[in-house]
């Protein structure tokens, strides 16, 4: 359910692109991982009240992201609501994992991913994005770095979401 690709080392040498799409493939698996072999109930278990932080609910918040940054900001797509969030409910991703479709929710998860790889692979780093951010243009250069600090942020959360359920830790 939770499968995307074997996380694989970034390599130590490549080009720029290179590096950066293995490090966002790296951190994308690293969440995965982090949800490999849990429960339903286990993926929507919650941190630490008032938080609804879960990792079912960082899954459907990368799936977002994914979709923003790839789709809405790279490609100019309009995508004023999300999967999982509406104006009326921001945090939507978060809190509405209760009765969520965890199956769908990591279906959905991974077609973003393949979507944004299908929206960004070959274009050069230096391509503006069709949407801009605060008024600023945005390079595909700037959307992977800034994805994999969101992912890498994100696992940190899960590294400790994953310990609370089971106990396990390390990568």
């Amino acid at each position: 359910m939770t499968e995307l690709n074997p996380r694989v080392d970034p390599p130590m040498a490549a080009g720029e692109a290179a590096m950066l799409t293995a490090w966002l493939d790296y951190h994308r698996s690293t969440l995965a991982l982090k949800c490999e072999g849990l429960t339903d109930d286990q993926l929507r278990l919650r941190s630490v009240p008032p938080s609804t932080l879960s990792l079912l609910g960082l899954v459907r918040h990368m799936t977002e992201v994914e979709r923003h940054w790839f789709q809405g900001v790279l490609r100019g797509e309009e995508v004023a609501t999300g999967h999982y969030w509406t104006e009326q409910d921001p945090d939507g991703d978060f809190d509405n994992v209760g009765t969520a479709d965890v199956a769908a929710d990591f279906a959905l998860w991974r077609a973003e991913i393949a979507a944004a790889r299908e929206a960004s692979t070959g274009l050069p780093l230096e391509t503006v994005g069709k949407r801009l951010r605060h008024d600023r243009e945005v390079t595909l250069r700037w959307i992977l770095v800034h994805m994999i600090e969101e992912y890498a942020r994100h696992n940190g959360h899960a590294d400790l979401l994953r310990e609370l359920v089971d106990g396990s830790t390390g990568e």
